[in-house]
């Protein structure tokens, strides 16, 4: 075999290969892409081709071997097709009848079921309709039930009937205009809504503020009583503690604030909840805050057609009544009022009532008005502070009067001393009765004695004392009363400065102007000096009743540091009304004692009973004296005695150094020497009598003529000379001053006519007594 034969033998082997290949792969079913793709990608399509050729005629082979092996059974199949075809001629026949004959049964059923549909159609439109009547009529009540709850006036219910049929209704209603018309009238609705609640809230902030003046009465009131309550248990504690039996209580009395304070906010509870619901809060909030603010505004405006003293409680009491609401209104409204707002309110009523109380209180001329008006204040901040309110601005304006309230009670009670003083009798209050005793002696502590005294009984005052004890007790409550319940918690010190003053600038200094006025008798003056002693005692009731008033133990006021200063003004009151008094007497006693005109002093004889003058002065002296026994204490007596009869002896030795009197002769000195006598006599009894010597054992009062006695003694001397001796001086003429000594010496001149004893020895005696006395005018003149 040749090589080409060979090469095409193999290559028709390897074509057959990849025919058997390809023939397997389509026979089994498998996916022959690879190997086609594969014969591209080599670029050898065509033995794909041939392969695929091969594989088709090898098919086309099998499938004519096939025909030739069922040839007879095709022929059969053939056959009975058509047998088929004819019965199916037959049956289409069959049909066309059976069909013909259906067609007339069924036209008769198509009418029927045309008008089958037709009702049924209707039906459902009928349905349909119903439906949309329903939600028509459902719309339609809702609407008639919403215009029967506004004509009732439950505007809440119609608001939830408006929000359900906008809500549920409104959009299932199929009629366009009935929804518009209903959609329309939904916001009118809401608006008439909102106007008649805003008209009710207007009806009712009308009514709560015509009823705001009762409310406050009410709180102010109770306020009041449980601070009167409070005032009785101090005040019983008050007489436990003078009586030491000390027993401390609480009654406790509780008060339900609602039960007295009634007033229905009912009114604005609904306002706020239908507000809610309409979504609206805020501007029914503003809408509330702006005209309660302009009703405050209004309710703090003063009418000028009234007396403030006569309209402040009912001012007072509308502000009251106003926040005791807004406090209601800020807790229980659900927010409708905040704290800031009612802040602001609170702080605008106090700028006004400050302004307004500085205006009044500095027209004010009535201590009487001003407590007034400052305790209903007070009452209201205790009130308000109640409520949390802060009073402190109100409290600071009534502290600021204080001065001008004290200053307008001292005037009044200025009056009222200076009246009782001018209906004063001056005399010794005559008490017939225990009854009249307590309440003039007892309750000032004025008493002397230690158990009840016999009835009538003689005080040692005048009836000005009581008088105006009653007035200072009267005074210390005022100043206590205005200074209670104010920014001082204590404030006995302000009392006691107060006190001080009252009793100083006014009671006084009254009784010193009344002393020195000069339209005053002796026994008159005596009394006004008894009456300061009893009211300097009495400064110790006045400043316990003061710590009593203020509350604090009175025992505190007892120590020394704590004494009122007017109880030393009136001591030294005291003083001065004494040496008024001596000034009166010795004024007295001068008219009696004219001893440069009244008497001889050349006289030829003696008198034994003494000159005229020393009667008289021995009577008004007994008047006075006696008068002074009665009235004054003894200390006092005793100061009185001593300066009156000190001043008779220095009018004695007055006399003789008198310029008027040039020459006295040794009678006129032994007549001086009778009147001393009988003076000395006098004091001595008015000493002893009136249980001085028991108190006073150094000496009486004839001790006070000392100086007048040894100059009368000295110039009757029968040595005169000896007053140079300093042993016989310092013993016998030490009240005498050496230049009155020499000036009277030298108007000593004895008459010729000896008076030193009888006929037979009296040249004698005169020359020896008439040589010492110009030995001592010498030694005189020479020591000057």
């Amino acid at each position: 075999m040749d090589v080409k034969t060979k090469r095409r033998t193999a290559a028709e082997n390897d074509d057959a290969g990849e025919d058997l290949v390809i023939a397997t792969l389509i026979a089994n079913g498998d996916d022959v892409g690879p190997l086609v793709r594969h014969a591209f990608e080599m670029g050898r399509p065509e033995g794909l081709f041939h392969q695929l050729n091969y594989v088709l005629k090898k098919k086309e082979a099998e499938i004519e071997e096939m025909c030739k092996t069922h040839y007879e059974e095709f022929i059969l199949a053939v056959d009975e097709l058509r047998g088929v075809l004819v019965d199916a001629e037959e049956l289409k026949s069959e049909l066309q009848v059976d069909n013909l004959k259906l067609q007339q049964v069924g036209s008769t059923l198509l009418v029927n079921l045309e008008e089958l549909l037709e009702s049924y159609s209707i039906k459902k439109n009928l349905t349909a309709a119903v439906k949309m009547s329903k939600n028509c009529i459902q719309a339609l009540e809702l609407c008639v039930k919403c215009n029967t709850h506004i004509s009732e006036g439950q505007f809440y219910p119609a608001l939830k009937t408006l929000d359900l049929l906008e809500k549920s209704h409104i959009q299932n209603i199929p009629v366009k205009a009935l929804k518009m018309a209903i959609e329309g009238r939904i916001p009118v609705i809401k608006l008439h809504i909102e106007k008649q609640v805003c008209s009710q809230v207007n009806e009712w902030m009308v009514h709560i503020r015509s009823s705001a003046k009762d409310i406050g009465q009410t709180a102010i009131g109770r306020t009041a009583t449980v601070r009167q309550r409070d005032e009785e248990m101090l005040e019983q504690q008050r007489k436990a503690e003078e009586v030491g039996d000390l027993v401390y209580t609480l009654d406790a009395e509780e008060f339900d604030e609602d039960s007295v304070l009634e007033f229905d906010l009912t009114p604005l509870y609904r306002a706020c909840h239908i507000h809610d619901c309409l979504g609206i809060r805020e501007k029914f909030r503003e809408y509330y805050y702006t005209n309660r603010l302009l009703q405050l505004n209004s309710d703090l405006e003063i009418s000028s057609a009234q007396p403030f003293v006569e309209s402040y409680q009912t001012f007072f009491a509308q502000i009251a009544g106003f926040f005791i609401v807004e406090d209601r209104v800020l807790r229980t409204a659900g927010g409708l009022l905040v704290a800031d707002q009612a802040e602001t309110m609170w702080e605008t009523a106090v700028n006004k009532m400050t302004s307004v109380l500085e205006e009044q209180f500095s027209c004010m001329e009535s201590a009487t008005h001003l407590l007034l008006v400052k305790d209903y204040v007070t009452l209201l901040g205790s009130t308000l502070r109640q409520y949390g309110y802060e009073i402190g601005t109100l409290l600071d304006v009534l502290d600021s009067s204080c001065d001008k309230y004290h200053r307008l009670l001292l005037e009044e009670c200025r009056q009222q001393i200076v009246d009782v003083l001018g209906n004063d009798s001056y005399d010794q209050m005559m008490i017939k009765k225990e009854s009249d005793y307590e309440n003039a002696v007892l309750s000032f502590n004025l008493q002397t004695l230690d158990s009840m005294p016999a009835f009538p009984y003689v005080a040692p005052f005048s009836s000005m004392v009581p008088d105006a004890c009653r007035i200072v007790r009267s005074f210390i409550k005022g100043s206590v009363d205005y200074l209670s319940y104010g920014i001082h918690t204590n404030f006995f010190d302000l009392v006691r400065k107060y006190l001080d003053k009252f009793l100083i600038d006014v009671i006084n200094v009254t009784l010193l102007d009344t002393v020195n006025s000069g339209n005053i008798s002796v026994p008159q003056v005596m009394q006004v000096a008894a009456n300061i002693t009893v009211l300097e005692r009495a400064c110790d009731f006045f400043i316990r009743n003061a710590a009593q008033l203020c509350g604090i133990p009175v025992r505190s006021v007892e120590r020394p540091q704590a004494t009122l200063t007017a109880k030393v003004v009136l001591k030294t009151s005291r003083d001065a009304a004494y040496i008024a008094l001596l000034n009166l007497v010795n004024t007295k006693l001068d008219e009696f004692m004219t001893l440069t005109e009244s008497i001889n002093w050349t006289p030829e004889e003696t008198n034994e009973h003494g000159n005229d003058y020393i009667h008289e002065v021995i009577i008004y002296l007994d008047s006075i004296l006696s008068t002074a026994q009665q009235i004054l204490p003894l200390d006092a007596m005793y100061k009185v005695g001593s300066g009156v009869f000190e001043h008779i002896s220095n009018t004695i030795v007055a006399a003789f150094s008198s310029d008027s009197i040039k020459r006295f002769n040794a009678n006129a000195v032994i007549n001086i020497e009778y009147d001393l006598q009988i003076i000395e006599n006098f004091a001595d009894e008015r000493f002893y009598s009136a249980g001085l010597g028991e108190i006073y054992t150094e000496g009486s009062f004839k001790s006070c003529f000392v100086e007048a006695r040894q100059l009368i003694n000295l110039l009757l001397s029968s040595q005169p000379e000896n007053f140079m001796n300093p042993v016989i001086r310092d013993k016998s003429y030490y009240a005498l001053d050496y230049k009155k000594v020499a000036a009277i010496c030298d108007k000593f001149k004895d008459s010729p006519d000896g008076i030193f004893g009888s006929l037979a020895n009296k040249s004698a005696k005169q020359s020896a007594r008439k040589k010492s006395m110009d030995a001592l005018k010498k030694r005189l003149k020479d020591f000057n």
